[in-house]
């Protein structure tokens, strides 16, 4: 993706004192928490009609990475769109659009695998859920 993109899903995420640090800005650890929030919330809503989900199989973080785009400060309100921006066999890709104040301050992309828990191997991205992930797939993901 060459552009900021501005994710479907959208959550309003608190800043709090207490994740500043010693420059007086928020820490840059704190976003992949923040991003992690983002991402358990976006999941358990998706997959709330699957008691099976999280317990027999669910996801894994591969891999996560940050842009860090501006200083944020607290007290503050964190806007962040989360979507998909590509879906493959066993894996697909996230990316979290992190706003303060209406300007960009972060953004975080992520590989997130399905798993099967009980045999702690990865496994084909079930039909039905690739069907769910499509629909907060990114404009320009088919690029």
């Amino acid at each position: 993706m060459n552009k900021l993109q501005q994710p479907p899903h959208r959550v309003s995420v608190p800043v709090r004192w207490g994740d500043m640090d010693c420059l007086g800005h928020v820490n840059n650890a704190r976003f992949f928490t923040y991003d992690e929030d983002v991402r358990l919330g976006f999941f358990n809503q998706l997959m709330a009609d699957d008691p099976r989900f999280w317990k027999d199989y669910g996801l894994i973080l591969a891999h996560i990475g940050c842009d860090f785009l501006a200083q944020l400060h607290a007290p503050n309100d964190l806007d962040v769109h989360y979507g998909i921006s590509r879906i493959g066999g066993k894996s697909f890709e996230t990316q979290a659009l992190m706003h303060a104040g209406g300007e960009p301050v972060a953004r975080t992309r992520a590989i997130v695998v399905w798993f099967d828990y009980r045999e702690q191997a990865t496994l084909p991205i079930p039909d039905g859920v690739r069907a769910k992930l499509q629909t907060y797939l990114l404009p320009d993901a088919a690029k």
